[in-house]
């Protein structure tokens, strides 16, 4: 049995194979038990700060955890300032093949909260494209998983959202959070970080693609190279931590898969449904931040005219409207916000707000997997900005630029861009992290050097 052309489905510990090309009726009986309720209970809290880092610590211990964090921005995350989600009770785990149908199953079964990812390498399922190029950290395309226990924070309480096989944890756990004993025992190795490509390399490939530019082959490529370190142990809780410390990022997300992590301080959103409201709000256009604060608002202003920056964000505007219009009601599709300029900790970023509406028998698959991957990390138009980034990078982009998000019981979600962020397997002590910038017919390939660098200066950071 050749399971390669199977997709895996985790159910209580019990792993059912299932054939792609078969009408799923092999798992429609074990998928009944998807339909469990949830208990919910609700405690006061009087110190945020200090019961988010308990709580933080806590799901460590847990095979499966997603972590999201707006680190106080309120809209994000769904209104969330915390939201994490521990222990699968059911799994699903496939490569780039028929994964959106697979998921489009589960998620339509499932009618629960849903925590996980969407690798950048499954654009090879929705255009005929390939991904052949190294990858040190192997992770599976598609991952995500019902948990166990959902627990929400906000300003003022702290939810418990536990399947009722395990709701009798509730009060158990509340106190084992509160009194939590936060210890930073880092085990780690000396890290030796090196680049995929040298900076000569990346300079001739943009060189050639701005030639491409030049023929009339495409108008805008997201070029990324990879920096690695090899036979590597880390602390992922302690390198996140600091991370998310020195960023802030409205979407940040700490990911555990057994041996396999992301760490990402994310500011930008990939998509997010809220009834029939669907948002997407790329970023194009990076300035850095000076502790000068004169220096620091002329770069702002500097990023808010510069006119080059402004054209490589409107053209992924363009084309995010364009990926939005296939599920969206007539007429419905507007920009709301065009290239305005937002302050991060590291960065400043332009950031363009798109939205539009689709009818409630549009299924939230669907809406994915007509706009993925995001075009903020492609380039435009979009199947030649991915050809030729697989002709000149280096690196099989893996999880690096897809995203990473959550379902809710009613079928709404909210997903971030996996940029700004380190990904490490335990197993194979692999670290990695990824940067790149879009080049235009106006980019200087030094400047573009020196944006990724602006970009990777946190994740090196983190890493010393």
């Amino acid at each position: 049995m050749n399971l390669s052309n199977f997709t895996k489905i985790n159910i209580c510990g019990l792993l059912f194979y299932v054939l792609y090309h078969s009408n799923y009726l092999l798992i429609e009986y074990h998928l009944s038990i998807f339909s469990m309720k949830r208990t919910v209970k609700s405690f006061k809290i009087s110190d945020f700060k200090s019961l988010k880092e308990r709580l933080y610590h806590w799901s460590q211990g847990h095979r499966e955890v997603v972590f999201l964090d707006s680190n106080h921005n309120q809209d994000f995350y769904g209104n969330y300032e915390v939201l994490l989600a521990v222990d699968a009770f059911t799994a699903i785990q496939t490569e780039s093949y028929q994964a959106f149908d697979a998921l489009k199953e589960y998620q339509s079964r499932a009618n629960d909260w849903l925590f996980g990812y969407l690798s950048y390498d499954l654009k090879n399922e929705i255009e005929n494209l390939q991904s052949s190029h190294d990858d040190g950290l192997n992770f599976p395309d598609l991952f995500f998983f019902q948990p166990k226990k959902v627990i929400i924070m906000d300003s003022q309480y702290i939810h418990f959202e536990y399947l009722a096989l395990c709701d009798d944890a509730i009060e158990s756990d509340w106190q084992t959070i509160e009194n939590f004993d936060i210890s930073n025992s880092m085990v780690s190795t000396a890290i030796i970080i090196q680049p995929k490509i040298s900076k000569e390399d990346y300079l001739d490939k943009v060189r050639e693609i701005l030639a491409h530019i030049q023929r009339g082959d495409i108008y805008e490529v997201n070029f990324c190279m990879e920096f690695f370190a090899k036979n590597t142990c880390i602390d992922p809780a302690i390198v996140f931590a600091e991370l998310n410390s020195i960023s802030t990022p409205p979407m940040a997300v700490f990911f555990k898969n057994n041996h396999q992590y992301l760490l990402c301080a994310s500011p930008e959103r990939y998509l997010k449904k809220s009834g029939n409201q669907i948002i997407s709000q790329p970023i194009k256009g990076t300035a850095r931040r000076f502790e000068d604060p004169i220096l620091d608002a002329q770069s702002s202003m500097d990023l808010q005219n510069n006119p080059k920056e402004r054209a490589e964000n409107i053209m992924i505007v363009d084309l995010v409207r364009n990926d939005m219009s296939r599920t969206a009601t007539k007429g419905s599709v507007r920009v709301t916000e065009l290239c305005k300029v937002y302050t991060f900790k590291q960065v400043h970023q332009k950031i363009s707000t798109i939205v539009s509406e689709v009818e409630s028998t549009v299924s939230p698959i669907d809406i994915l997997k007509t706009t993925f991957p995001m075009g903020s990390m492609t380039g435009a138009p979009k199947i030649s900005a991915m050809q030729l980034i697989e002709k000149y990078e280096a690196t099989k982009r893996g999880l690096y630029s897809g995203a990473v998000g959550y379902f809710t019981p009613a079928g709404d979600f909210d997903f971030n861009v996996v940029i700004r962020s380190i990904l490490y397997h335990e197993k194979e002590q692999y670290v990695s992290f990824s940067v790149g910038s879009a080049i235009t017919a106006h980019s200087d390939p030094e400047k573009e050097y020196e944006e990724c660098m602006l970009k990777a200066k946190a994740m090196f950071e983190v890493l010393k």
